[in-house]
């Protein structure tokens, strides 16, 4: 990677975090397309590290997990034959958890949508945090096994299962379903029908979809390589949890959940990537428990 300052380095991870293309801010900041590459899987890397060792012992109330699809190297349909199954190729989802209360993302997994992923997810999650809380998940039935083995008791948690209407055909195929009602199912504990909502960790997934320019639906700027896939979903929390002051709450959701006591800037970032040592991204691409991608593992 071509040694650039602090300045510069900030000014690449802005364009990167708010939605903008390798080759978009290759053209903005007049730096090598392959040297904005370098860096983002660095700073990734970096920044997984450092969340990793930070969220931990949260005061978390009430938590809402969702899993959001994107694509990698190709959609599922076009990829050729020896890429079918591998994962890193086609659907990917990323798994989130956001505190209700906070804004907080307190757990992130890159993954499959299946029960060996939420089971990890899960396990994550609770190492996280430093009481009971009350969890709500969509009606995927994954989760079930995965809180109970998780938390067992120690949770109330509930599902809201979601009723949809019939398939949009037509000039609108590209718009879900319209959702005609919902379900609200308890799995365990007493929980407060007034936090059972996915509202919040929902609108989390257009924020995603705003603030990194692979997870648009209809794209030639999605993501060729799992590795960079991961890189970018870790500097894009980082910068959310820590640098983008959230409007309701008129600070950071670090910063709302006692997780530090200011307002980071970009440079903050460049810090901590110039504190981390450097790695061999082609070859190990371990990000940290749940936040990232372990080649060796095949999931994330």
């Amino acid at each position: 990677m071509n040694v650039l300052d602090t300045e510069r380095r900030s000014q690449v991870i802005a364009a990167l975090v708010e939605g903008n293309s390798i080759r978009s801010v290759s053209r903005m900041t007049g730096v090598a397309r392959n040297t904005v590459m370098s860096l983002l899987v660095a700073a990734g890397a970096a920044c997984a590290e450092y969340q990793d060792k930070a969220l931990r012992n949260l005061p978390c109330k009430h938590v809402q997990c969702d899993e959001i699809w994107s694509f990698c190297y190709g959609k599922d349909k076009n990829l050729p034959e020896d890429k079918r199954g591998v994962f890193g190729y086609g659907s990917v989802w990323t798994w989130t958890a956001l505190d209700a209360d906070t804004k907080l993302i307190c757990s992130w997994m890159v993954g499959n949508r299946d029960a060996l992923a939420a089971r990890e997810f899960i396990q994550d999650l609770a190492g996280r945090l430093d009481n009971r809380i009350q969890l709500t998940t969509d009606g995927h039935t994954a989760y079930l096994e995965a809180v109970d083995e998780a938390f067992g008791s120690g949770i109330d948690y509930a599902m809201l299962i979601k009723l949809y209407g019939e398939d949009l055909q037509g000039e609108t195929r590209y718009s879900p379903a319209a959702c005609i009602g919902t379900k609200t199912r308890v799995v365990a504990g007493n929980p407060n029908q007034k936090h059972v909502s996915t509202s919040y960790v929902e609108r989390q997934n257009l924020t995603m979809r705003m603030h990194m320019r692979r997870f648009t639906r209809l794209t030639n700027g999605f993501s060729k390589k799992i590795e960079n896939h991961v890189a970018a979903i870790s500097l894009h929390f980082m910068y959310y949890n820590f640098v983008r002051i959230h409007q309701t709450l008129r600070i950071t959701p670090a910063m709302a959940a006692g997780v530090t006591d200011r307002v980071w800037e970009i440079s903050d970032i460049v810090r901590l990537l110039d504190d981390s040592e450097k790695v061999n991204y082609q070859d190990d691409a371990h990000y940290g428990p749940a936040l990232g991608y372990d080649p060796q593992a095949g999931r994330r």
